[in-house]
């Protein structure tokens, strides 16, 4: 594909609900521009978008895919994306790159919880967008039903730039407003006129003199209402309405038109960026004879082909066997050769120019977010800003074999897709790895199985619990041996006191007099750190406590610093014992957004899981619910809030204190614990 000038490229976001029929569309417009010769089906697993073997399984798209498109002397950059919200990192990345959306909605459903989510994301970044309602031969397909619910959802500024004709089985095509000569069929001549009526008038209302012209009676022209469209679109003020059938390939090229006149080039806004060792803002200069600006916003991990980084051109020429500057990771890389991306598809191409999207391979350093540039004019572009995910599971092994590989394939998936985190906890031992859903989690296991080789299984991570003690508590431990030569022998009399929470731990002598010598109270401290690790109810570590050495006794021979730390670690062990111990539980802080209609629902839940309403904030038709809740009940709250608010509803959580576990649910957890040390 030869390279085209910036302004004649158009970069587009497909977004919707998950089903609407984004990647049908995608289809339908590379069939169109001639790139495939048939269209594939999502339900035969032959798109050209939804390639990857999970996507073919699930019969959705898991990741986002480059769909280029040659129509009418320009170059549009589809990028097909996920609908399910677990993958809303591959719609964030894209989003990034792009200057504009399709939006659809089905004809059947109407607008629906994925595509409230996908014009929230545009609008928090000023995108224009299009919607197109799919579907239209569906049965129970009705275009004046979807256009009622689109704009009670967002507004009477959706104004349809065509209209059906027919709908369900009879669905034969669409007649286009702006289009003064298009005859309307028969028995829709008066819905036609309205509809157009309206569109004029909207038009109208965007531009001063065109709303003078409207009201002197004057009818304006093809070209102004193109060119007041056109301003209407990029100002927000009119959002254009299609309507069509990507399965049956109708509707579709005004789609393609559409995206050529209402979104904007790449150079149409500014590019900024920062220096790198000032971080002074500067501009980067768009023109394809300025220093080169790339930014990698996806990379995919591939056995075969090795890392695959794509990139978007922002100013310059990305071409094939040059050296270019990692300004984050402050390291050349060497660039082999240059691709265009459709799909899974790989064409190579001597250069990508700026407004563009390509591709490279074998980066060795370069991740996602970093920025390629000439050493000599480095920049740094803003970053691609990740959502946090709170559905955490434990990962593990499923055979000797997976063990040794587990490590490698979880940095390498999480390298390739950034809404993942990656950690382990110390307390549990165990592998936590972080997403937004459980379809998130369980994608990237298959997609690992996949590309790696590697089996792993995930399960409800453990929950780091803690012990402490409650009242103050003295033990004496005398360790005593003798083995024929030297002895050993240890003495010491504890005193443990519980402290506040948080405090950690701390540890104090009051020995006087010589009882033990001072190059042991070391020795017994260490011990007791030691004896830290395990507590006494259930063998999670001990926090909050102060041990104080008060007494003791030593041997002139026998006496060595090992006996003594023996002796403090079994002391504090008897001491914890006698403390009145009690298990303490992490306690998540959560910031849940949730609209008024399910705030009692979600208040309720809250309750039923120990949780305390710490404070509410009213915002439109949404409250913020901010509130504690023990993380033993909050495991699966990703997916529970979801099925409670029909998935309107979104939250963050972080760690916030630990805190006394009620005794019943002590028990529990104590007896679980032994369980599985018998088990053990």
């Amino acid at each position: 594909m030869a390279p085209v000038e910036i302004g004649k490229i158009r970069n587009a976001a497909l977004l919707s609900h998950s089903g609407a029929g984004k990647t049908s569309l995608a289809e339908a417009l590379l069939f169109n521009t001639k790139a495939i010769n048939r269209m594939g089906q999502v339900e035969s697993g032959n798109t050209v978008s939804d390639y990857e073997a999970e996507e073919v399984k699930r019969a959705s798209s898991v990741q986002a895919s480059i769909i280029p498109c040659m129509a009418k002397g320009h170059k549009i950059n589809f990028l097909d994306t996920p609908g399910y919200d677990d993958f809303r990192g591959e719609v964030v990345s894209s989003l990034r790159v792009v200057e504009g959306a399709v939006i659809l909605v089905s004809a059947i459903a109407g607008v629906e919880v994925g595509t409230e989510t996908a014009w929230s994301m545009c609008e928090e970044r000023n995108l224009p967008r299009i919607i197109f309602i799919n579907k239209m031969d569906r049965d129970n397909a009705e275009f004046q039903r979807s256009l009622d619910s689109i704009q009670s959802a967002f507004g009477r500024e959706c104004v349809p730039l065509n209209v059906p004709i027919g709908a369900a089985q009879d669905f034969k095509g669409v007649v286009d407003l702006l289009d003064p000569n298009a005859a309307a069929p028969e028995g829709l001549e008066d819905f036609v006129e309205a509809a157009r009526e309206r569109l004029v008038e909207s038009v109208a209302e965007s531009d001063d003199d065109l709303a003078t012209k409207y009201l002197e009676g004057e009818e304006l022209t093809a070209e102004e209402m193109t060119e007041g469209l056109k301003q209407a679109v990029l100002s927000g003020e009119i959002v254009p309405v299609l309507c069509g059938s990507a399965t049956e390939n109708m509707g579709i090229e005004e789609v393609q038109q559409a995206v050529i006149d209402y979104v904007p080039s790449p150079d149409s806004a500014e590019v900024a960026g920062t220096e790198p060792e000032s971080e002074e803002p500067m501009e980067v200069d768009q023109s394809a004879d300025a220093p080169l600006v790339a930014l990698v916003f996806k990379t995919t991990a591939d056995p075969f082909v090795g890392k695959l980084s794509l990139f978007r051109v922002y100013g310059g020429v990305m071409k094939g066997s040059t050296e270019v500057w990692d300004a984050n990771q402050e390291q050349s890389e060497r660039i082999g050769q240059v691709y265009t991306m459709c799909g899974k598809n790989q064409e190579a191409t001597p250069e990508v120019g700026p407004g563009d999207i390509g591709a490279v391979a074998k980066l060795a350093a370069a991740t996602t977010n970093d920025t390629l540039c000439q050493r000599e004019n480095a920049v740094l572009l803003e970053p691609i800003v990740y959502p946090d995910g709170h559905y955490t599971m434990a990962v593990s092994p499923k055979s000797k074999a997976d063990l040794d590989k587990m490590s490698s394939s979880l940095t390498r998936i999480v390298e390739e897709d950034q809404s993942l985190r990656l950690e382990r906890e110390a307390s549990t031992n165990e592998m936590l790895l972080t997403g937004i859903g459980d379809v998130h989690l369980d994608t990237t296991v298959d997609r690992i199985k996949r590309k790696f080789g590697t089996e792993l299984m995930l399960q409800l991570p453990k929950v780091p619990y803690r012990e402490t003690i409650t009242v103050v508590s003295r033990a004496e431990y005398k360790h005593k041996k003798q083995t024929g030569g030297h002895g050993q022998y240890g003495h010491v009399l504890l005193r443990l006191e519980p402290g506040d929470r948080d405090s950690g731990f701390e540890f104090d002598s009051e020995i006087s007099g010589g009882a033990v010598p001072r190059e042991y109270i070391s020795s017994v401290e260490k011990g007791v750190m030691k004896a830290m690790s395990e507590g006494a109810l259930a063998g999670y570590p001990v926090v909050d406590v102060k041990a104080v050495l008060y007494d003791g006794s030593y041997h002139d021979v026998d006496s060595s610093g090992i006996s003594f730390e023996i002796a403090g670690s079994y002391a504090f062990r008897q001491g914890m014992t006698a403390g009145n111990p009690m298990l303490l539980e992490p306690i998540m802080k959560l910031a849940i957004r949730v609209p008024d209609a399910f705030t009692g629902d979600v208040i309720g839940d809250l309750n039923g899981r120990r949780g305390r309403i710490v404070g509410m904030i009213p915002e439109t038709g949404a409250t913020v619910i901010e509130a504690e809740a023990p993380r033993a009940e909050v495991l699966r709250y990703s997916t529970d809030l979801r099925s409670l608010t029909q998935g309107r509803a979104s939250y963050t959580m972080e760690f916030s204190h630990y805190e006394g576990v009620p005794p019943v649910v002590g028990q529990k957890v104590i007896q679980e614990s032994q369980r599985e040390e018998a088990r053990a």
